[in-house]
């Protein structure tokens, strides 16, 4: 059995570990899923089930988290990655040239096994026991009373309050009688280039990046050709749902299948790697803006251990909405959206991109906050 083979089977071992610990569902998530990382028990733990070779190159490869700024107070500093994602990256990079197809094709199986067992287990009515331990070990309660359903006892199951509703009144959108300004989709970590040929110098590293692949439509894709693009990174303990970040009308909505990779900044800008965007499941929603008649594309992308992407009712094709009306949920995991504007439809906020450049780090952002404007 070749080193590749050894450990891809250690890696998914301990994959599966982490979801069936997940299943105990009062025991805080930090002890199995979400242990950050870089604590010395998650080193300990991994060296128990992965091959010495295979530890040392993933702890070598991959740095333990990220920096993001935040944008109200400027400062800027370091979240540690959860111990899944990093599993979830080292799964995509290692082994020959020639082993990487089937290394791939048997890497999309488990992830989708995996998506799929953790959606099946939070939807069921014993996963409420997992609510309060993930309350406590993200520091949500004071969140709590911004939700339409504050009481997480109310909730029926694990999935229900990872995608729950807040009241639009704790969102207010920027600048609300300026129907020229854009806004953050999502609670998020959020990069923004005004051009896409930019996010492919400073962030998209992916083998193949393409607005025509990530749409899955050529002739769509042309009407992004030198546009601008903002990407919005939701970690798990995100409030979970996506709002619009213009006012127009909803003119087609395209389901994408795809895989399951981490959607992490540190696979997104691995050189010559896979494209996880392009290659992730998504949905395509295409808005006609109402005050420029302009295309706007909004991708929700899923992400490891995401299994649905699920849009509010009534959001549909024909419907009207409004800059900062919710338009649906992720149900568990890390994920992200995507908004496409055509070349000249916004001048992207300088913060925004002077972070995302200059930096090459994503800005800590609320639904609502102002990403640009229509000049």
């Amino acid at each position: 059995m070749s080193e590749t083979q050894i450990g891809f089977d250690a890696s998914a071992k301990a994959l599966n570990s982490l979801t069936t610990a997940a299943e105990n569902h009062p025991e805080a998530p930090v002890a199995h899923l979400h242990r950050p990382a870089n604590h010395e028990s998650a080193h300990s733990w991994l060296g128990k089930i992965l091959p010495a070779s295979t530890l040392d190159n993933m702890e070598t490869r991959f740095h333990m988290g990220n920096y993001v700024i935040d944008r109200q107070t400027g400062e800027k500093s370091f979240e540690s990655m959860s111990i899944y994602v990093r599993l979830g990256m080292h799964l995509l990079y290692y082994g020959s040239e020639q082993e990487k197809a089937l290394h791939w094709q048997r890497t999309l199986e488990l992830l989708k096994d995996q998506s799929v067992k953790m959606g099946r287990e939070y939807d069921t009515p014993e996963s409420r026991a997992h609510i309060e331990p993930f309350i406590q070990s993200f520091d949500l309660q004071d969140s709590l009373v911004e939700m339409k359903e504050p009481d997480p006892t109310k909730y029926a199951t694990f999935n229900d309050f990872f995608a729950r509703e807040i009241k639009e009144s704790a969102r207010p959108i920027a600048q609300p009688e300026d129907e020229f300004v854009t806004s953050s989709p999502a609670d998020c970590r959020l990069t923004a280039y005004p051009t896409i040929d930019l996010a492919t110098e400073y962030w998209i590293k992916g083998r193949g990046f393409t607005v025509s692949r990530l749409l899955t439509d050529p002739t769509l894709a042309n009407l992004f050709d030198g546009g601008s693009i903002v990407i919005a990174r939701l970690a798990p303990q995100d409030y979970h749902r996506w709002h619009a970040p213009v006012s127009g009308t909803v003119e087609s909505i395209k389901e994408i299948p795809g895989a399951y990779y981490t959607v992490n900044p540190q696979a997104i800008n691995e050189s010559g790697t896979l494209d996880v965007f392009c290659e992730n499941k998504r949905s395509v929603m295409l808005l006609k803006r109402s005050y420029t008649g302009s295309p706007i594309a909004i991708i929700a992308v899923g992400a490891m251990l995401v299994g649905t992407i699920k849009y509010n009712e009534g959001v549909e094709v024909g419907t009207n909405v409004r800059r900062g009306q919710c338009l649906g949920a992720f149900y568990y995991g890390g994920s992200t959206v995507i908004v496409l504007y055509p070349k000249g439809e916004v001048v992207l906020d300088e913060d925004l991109v002077r972070n995302s450049t200059k930096d090459k780090c994503e800005t800590l952002m609320k639904v609502g906050w102002s990403t640009g404007t229509t000049p």
